[in-house]
């Protein structure tokens, strides 16, 4: 037998701090370089003479320099604004029916997990609240191997084949004469795309609903986006889709919310994300799977193998089967969720690919980004991207080698170590991939099962509440009211016509243009330039289904305040009992409670008990929290009616959307709000999410409902 490898990723992950230094006081330590040398003078250059020039032969300082010069590698051309946290995904039922992925046939084994949440289309300094893609990958540390399930917060995608995903990148980022937009998709040359792109129409309605502005990483889905395989121990094989149910629901912020947030805390996302595992209000989602037979490959209306289709829930269920939970913050922001590298094709046996063109090509480009991002071919060496499993292979040497390879082959085959390592059959363990028969002709083209580009468009806005229609009408005038050509304007409204024409002509209007007489006929990308020109026109097919209720979010999970942010608005006298009994309410529920006053230090409540302040009116806003509390206190709300911003804070609370509560005496600082206007038009309040009783258990209700849109149908309230 060959003498194993001395290999640092035999290490459990667990203990991956076996391999790193803590650095983070040094307490007790002397100050090193990298080679270990201790440090005299960390504060001075080497010079010829006290007023002297620095001398060349000043090794301290150039590796400290040198070091500091290249600590920033090249962030990700698409997510490299990102978030990420580590856990254990745990399997509730064995499908082994399905497939010989260990980690979906054992329940007895908790597997870890580290998931990177992102924004697509900004660089690493934007703000978390752009109306984006959310990226969500998540990587399974097997006994088998790694398996990275990388995905979106949308089940669809762009485009069709991996072709145009330059193209796309391309006119989404900011535009090369003046690199404006950051982070933003509103202007010329995406929709300029877009427009001349008819395979992007559903994914384009996806992107200017409220799924575009998630509330929190913990309050969104997860989607595979592709169609996989399964293959179990017989060889037989299955279509799957893959989806993350959130616990929490599926919650959104609203655009003005949005943009307000970006001012304040840009870094929302990440904050909340970062709080609540530190809070112990550990994320949770379930693992979903909607598992086709091999044989109705060809039985709906739209090709399991278009990344811009997806299967409705009415025709597949999913099939909840396991949960994973998020426990642990990075230790390091850098070490981990920056150097974490993920890869579509990072799979183990049980799981193999289909042949949708978008992921064919995703698994050449994700190798390639992480050889030129991560420094070369040894990225799978660096901690937080190390297997479980051990590594014996005959790859050598490359730029940050760690490993120590013995022996002197490093080839196969062999004959002077036996031939080790050896090769692993399929009964070992060994990886082999699906037996599909293949017989056709080279060809730049695709299936016409691919050219319905509007049905499942139509499908999803026919699916939307009446809040989320209108929400989605004011994103596409947003975003084309940025468009400074008015012939793209006007090609993108025609092709909204083709997927609905409400939708076509209150886009239309807000951007002051006529609806198109008739649908427009942009060329379809999929056929050859050299097809017949009667060929080259979408089609709009019958949907296979005419509304699914699973793609909006009026019906998702609204019993649970966990990781809400609720502000209390207090001042000297507010009232013991009012603030303590409804704070320990909300946070026995999981909420977490800031108290917010005039300015930072503590107030003196009525009883003469002195509180210690969270923030003021001058940091914070109503927009980083989900709801608003007022306690008793005559003295505390006549402090708070004298400072304008107070008010302000109220009326935004109000203006989008949110619970708000209060007790006896807050009711006159109501009624120095836009919430008056409830009243004057005789409306309930508490219909309304607003509560003046105090009562714990209404406002907790009201929290839990997440908006109450009823108030956007009378009246848009400036804030």
């Amino acid at each position: 037998m060959a003498k194993e490898e001395k290999n640092p990723t035999n290490k459990s992950l667990s203990k991956i701090d076996d391999l790193s230094v803590n650095t983070e006081n040094g307490e007790g330590q002397f100050l090193t370089t990298n080679q270990g040398l201790r440090i005299n003078d960390n504060n001075n250059s080497l010079k010829a003479g006290e007023r002297g020039p620095t001398l060349l032969e000043d090794f301290i300082l150039r590796e400290k320099i040198t070091h500091f010069d290249h600590e920033r590698i090249p962030e990700r051309i698409v997510h490299a604004r990102g978030s990420g946290a580590h856990g254990v995904f745990k399997l509730y039922e064995s499908l082994d029916k399905y497939t010989k992925a260990a980690f979906l046939n054992d329940t007895t084994t908790e597997t870890p997990v580290f998931v990177r949440f992102s924004a697509v289309a900004g660089s690493r300094g934007s703000t978390d609240l752009a109306r984006d893609v959310r990226g969500f990958a998540v990587k399974f540390y097997t006994q088998e191997g790694n398996y990275d399930l990388v995905g979106n917060n949308m089940p669809v995608f762009f485009i069709q084949d991996a072709m145009k995903f330059p193209d796309l990148v391309h006119a989404v980022k900011p535009e090369p004469h003046n690199e404006i937009p950051q982070a933003a998709s509103a202007h010329d040359t995406f929709w300029d795309f877009i427009s001349l792109m008819p395979e992007s129409m559903h994914m384009v309605l996806w992107q200017m609903s409220d799924r575009a502005i998630p509330r929190s990483y913990s309050m969104m889905e997860g989607f595979g986006v592709h169609t996989f395989r399964l293959i179990n121990s017989k060889n037989e094989s299955s279509f799957v889709k893959f989806h993350w149910k959130p616990l929490l629901g599926v919650h959104s912020v609203v655009w003005d919310e949005a943009q307000g947030i970006s001012g304040k805390d840009p870094d929302f996302h990440r904050r909340d994300l970062w709080e609540s595992i530190e809070a112990g209000n550990f994320p949770e989602w379930e693992l979903g799977l909607q598992i086709i037979p091999e044989a109705d490959e060809h039985k709906y209306g739209f090709d399991l193998l278009d990344p811009t289709k997806l299967i409705p829930e009415e025709l597949v269920p999913v099939k909840r089967v396991g949960k994973m939970t998020l426990n642990r913050n990075p230790d390091n922001f850098f070490a981990e969720t920056e150097q974490v590298a993920f890869h579509p094709g990072h799979i183990v046996p049980g799981i193999d690919f289909s042949n949708d063109p978008l992921l064919q090509g995703r698994l050449f480009s994700y190798t390639d980004t992480q050889l030129i991002r991560l420094g070369g071919p040894n990225f799978h060496e660096i901690p937080i991207n190390r297997p479980l499993s051990p590594l014996h292979n005959n790859q050598r040497d490359g730029y940050m080698r760690q490993t120590i390879n013995a022996g002197i082959t490093s080839y196969h085959p062999n004959s002077i170590s036996e031939g080790h390592p050896l090769q692993a059959k399929a009964a070992e363990g060994g990886f082999v991939s699906h037996a599909e028969r293949i017989d056709a002709v080279k060809i730049r083209g695709r299936s016409e099962s691919f050219f319905d580009h509007f049905s499942q468009a139509t499908m999803f806005f026919n699916s939307q509440s009446k809040p989320e229609k209108k929400h989605l009408i004011d994103a596409f005038i947003f975003e084309l009211g940025k468009v400074d050509r008015v012939f793209i304007r006007e090609r993108m409204v025609g092709l909204l016509t083709q997927v609905d024409q409400t939708l076509a002509a209150k886009v239309a209007g807000g951007l002051g243009l006529p609806v198109p007489n008739a649908p427009e006929k942009p060329m379809n990308h999929g056929v050859s330039p050299d097809a017949n020109e009667n060929d080259t026109e979408p089609i709009k097919a019958k949907p296979d289904v005419e509304k699914s209720p699973a793609l909006s979010m009026e019906g998702t999970i609204k019993n649970t305040i966990k990781a809400r942010k609720v502000a209390f608005l207090v001042a000297n006298g507010v009232k013991d009992e009012s603030l303590k009994k409804m704070k320990k309410a909300l946070t026995d529920k999981g909420a977490m409670v800031k108290l917010i006053s005039l300015k930072l230090g503590t107030i003196n409540t009525e009883e003469g008990n002195q509180v210690k302040l969270d923030g003021s009116f001058l940091t914070e806003a109503s927009v980083l929290y989900d709801a608003v509390y007022i306690p008793d206190g005559k003295k505390s709300i006549a402090g708070l009616m004298t400072e304008p911003k107070s008010i302000h804070f109220v009326n935004e609370a109000y203006k989008h959307c949110k619970a708000i509560a209060t007790g006896a005496d807050g009711v006159a600082f109501l009624k120095e709000t836009f919430i008056k206007e409830i009243e004057e038009k005789k409306l309930n309040m508490e219909e309304a999410g607003v509560i003046t009783d105090g009562n714990a258990d209404k406002f907790i209700g009201s929290i839990a409902k997440h908006r109450f849109w009823n108030r956007e149908e009378f009246r848009n309230v400036p804030a």
